[in-house]
């Protein structure tokens, strides 16, 4: 079935049906906690970075890039002669996540412009939205055609204007902000109006859309990991709203994921503060070098080395190394040689990332 007309925003129906009404309230909560444990965090940085880090391993590999933590960490460092085809582009996914949110943050609209600088950073071109006729989405195992987006350019144009509407002006539709969320990444996805990189963009303009509403204050909640663990529901349900019309299934799936999702990055987020409360006891407790930057700088990075730390602390390069060589002499983090680098590891910062995979 791949003859479905997308319709403009916004829809003449109300979505949002009982069951969805009570699976929001759960949402919102989850999602207020989530918000208010997130600003117990001495900087934000160090959860936009650590769970950015997390969400572009997620969402590439749900488009089957796969890299594993260290080469992640590492390709971080921009270590010369360190070269990892899969972990340079869910670093794109970092940088293009990090790009929305600062796009978005002044006036909190995204607009369509917003989006072809975030699908750019992310496939590192410009080749912008289709021109060429030709793509069709296909059943990954079977190989056959399951939809076929719009083909002409001018019709994207006017489905991209459309949406760039519904996201900015409230006025269009009272519906809650998660379903709009939910709608809008329906319409995106189905619009799909990049020739690649589209599913990762649509999941970047999920958490962007939440902040921008206010629901979140920084980008944290990631949905590729709830995808990823239901991965034939998701493609079941938005083909479902294509061949039915029927969108409270739809619309459920996604606020569970923004549930889910919530919920397990309050307890992940709950553990770095733990984490973090007892390096910063142990290091201000046995060094006199200790600062709120250092401790930063070690929970920013997983993997850290002596340019980060000169730029994060302002000191010179030998007293950056003298730090770090003198934690890692003493198990706080572990150090590495990289051709003629060096890279510091905190073990303990990796480990509970690692354990949320």
């Amino acid at each position: 079935m791949d003859s479905y007309i997308i319709k403009k925003l916004p829809l003449k129906k109300d979505l949002e049906s009982k069951q969805v009404l009570k699976k929001l309230t759960q949402a919102h909560r989850a999602l207020a906690e989530l918000k208010g444990i997130a600003t117990s965090i001495p900087n934000e940085n160090i959860l936009i970075n650590a769970l950015g880090l997390q969400e572009a391993k997620d969402s590439s590999a749900i488009e089957n890039i796969i890299t594993t933590h260290d080469d992640l960490y590492k390709s971080e460092l921009k270590l010369d002669g360190l070269k990892s085809l899969e972990a340079k582009e869910v670093q794109n996914y970092i940088t293009a996540l990090k790009k929305g949110y600062t796009l978005i943050m002044p006036e909190k609209i995204l607009t369509c412009n917003h989006i072809l600088e975030v699908q750019a950073a992310l496939e590192n071109n410009d080749a912008g939205f289709r021109k060429v006729p030709g793509t069709a989405l296909k059943n990954a195992t079977t190989g056959e055609v399951v939809y076929t987006p719009p083909q002409d350019y001018d019709t994207i144009l006017k489905l991209m204007s459309n949406l760039e509407e519904f996201i900015n002006i409230d006025e269009l539709s009272s519906w809650d902000p998660i379903v709009k969320m939910a709608v809008i990444h329906f319409q995106f996805e189905s619009i799909h109006p990049f020739y690649d990189g589209n599913g990762r963009t649509g999941r970047i303009i999920n958490v962007l859309y939440l902040v921008m509403k206010g629901l979140l204050h920084i980008p944290i909640l990631y949905l590729s990991r709830y995808i990823i663990k239901h991965k034939a529901d998701y493609y079941t349900q938005l083909q479902l709203v294509r061949t039915t019309g029927h969108w409270e299934s739809w619309l459920l799936y996604m606020i569970d994921a923004v549930t889910q999702t919530a919920t397990e990055s309050i307890t992940l987020i709950e553990k770095i503060k733990s984490l973090i409360f007892t390096t910063k006891h142990l290091i201000r407790s046995n060094y006199k070098f200790y600062s709120q930057d250092l401790l930063n700088n070690l929970f920013k990075h997983p993997y850290t080395k002596i340019e980060f730390l000169m730029n994060d602390i302002g000191v010179s390069r030998i007293t950056a190394a003298n730090y770090l060589n003198k934690l890692a002499e003493d198990g706080i983090l572990e150090k590495q040689k990289f051709g003629n680098g060096n890279y510091y590891i905190n073990h303990a910062l990796f480990n509970l990332l690692a354990l949320n995979d």
